[in-house]
């Protein structure tokens, strides 16, 4: 073989190694430091190859980063992406820092005064975290932005939304913490009606947000079931919220989604299941 046949194959398998290495979903660990939260947020960043027009690119913000092995992430996103399901986006995945202090409903902490921070969190979300987004993608806006999270993360990914839909498009929550209220259930007293947090919240809101939502929640989660009507507080929460959004006419038909898994527990297995439908929901092609 000839030297410049050789050079030939070696030009070849460096172009096909280039365009490989750029279809490749990446993953890394990066870490900001937040003057909201007073402290330093370890993120964990994952990109699909980037689009030839940037401003195809879309983002996710995911709540409890730190989990995002357990929730198979980086799999469904590859998966997904290589079968053109999903458009290009970058997922950044924020690691909780004392989760029951900064995720809840800004301004309300619950009855034990968990929740607190929450305010911080949702500041740290909005003028720190989204900015790092853009200037690391290099992007000066975003095709759409999404949130999502689980259980406590749930709820907070929900509030964030709601508060911040001058920047958010949709919102994923997987089975959320609806039941965060400001008085103890067995308390006298005690209603569904009054004690909720966010409920509270979305009935006192002038807001009117134009997201779109997507929810879920397993029939085996837990056992609790505070109006003994038969169905468990997390599925009777979910649909009272839905309910409620719906009252308040800030959602068109088919802007919320809700799947009920009847053999659906409150674990990753179980959510790790949902993701890919989430996924698609929020940024299918």
């Amino acid at each position: 073989m000839n030297k410049k046949i050789i050079s030939l194959l070696t030009i070849a398998l460096l172009l096909l190694t280039s365009v490989c290495c750029k279809r490749k979903i990446k993953q890394q660990d990066d870490e900001i430091y937040s003057r909201h939260l007073q402290r330093h947020v370890k993120l964990t960043v994952i990109t699909t190859p980037m689009p030839d027009d940037k401003n195809d690119l879309n983002l996710l913000i995911l709540n409890d980063g730190q989990d995002i092995g357990q929730w198979r992430v980086k799999e469904t996103v590859d998966s997904l992406y290589r079968k053109k399901l999903i458009k290009p986006l970058v997922i950044v995945a924020v690691h909780a820092g004392d989760r029951m202090k900064e995720y809840g409903v800004a301004g309300y902490p619950d009855f034990l005064k968990r929740g607190d921070k929450a305010g911080f969190y949702d500041d740290f979300i909005n003028n720190e975290l989204y900015p790092f987004a853009k200037k690391n993608a290099t992007v000066r806006k975003f095709k759409s932005v999404v949130i999502a999270g689980c259980s406590l993360g749930g709820l907070s990914a929900f509030d964030i939304a709601w508060n911040r839909a001058d920047k958010i498009d949709k919102v994923g929550v997987f089975s959320g913490s609806f039941w965060w209220r400001d008085m103890d259930d067995k308390a006298p007293g005690y209603s569904d009606a009054k004690n909720r947090i966010m409920f509270t919240k979305l009935k006192a809101s002038r807001i009117k947000p134009g997201l779109k939502y997507w929810f879920y929640a397993g029939d085996k989660e837990e056992d609790s079931d505070r109006d003994k009507d038969g169905i468990i507080d997390v599925v009777d929460d979910t649909k009272d919220l839905i309910a409620l959004i719906q009252s308040k006419n800030v959602s068109l038909p088919g802007d919320i989604k809700f799947i009920e898994d009847a053999n659906g527990k409150h674990d990753y297995s179980a959510w790790s299941k949902q993701l890919p439908d989430f996924l698609i929901w929020a940024f299918g092609k």
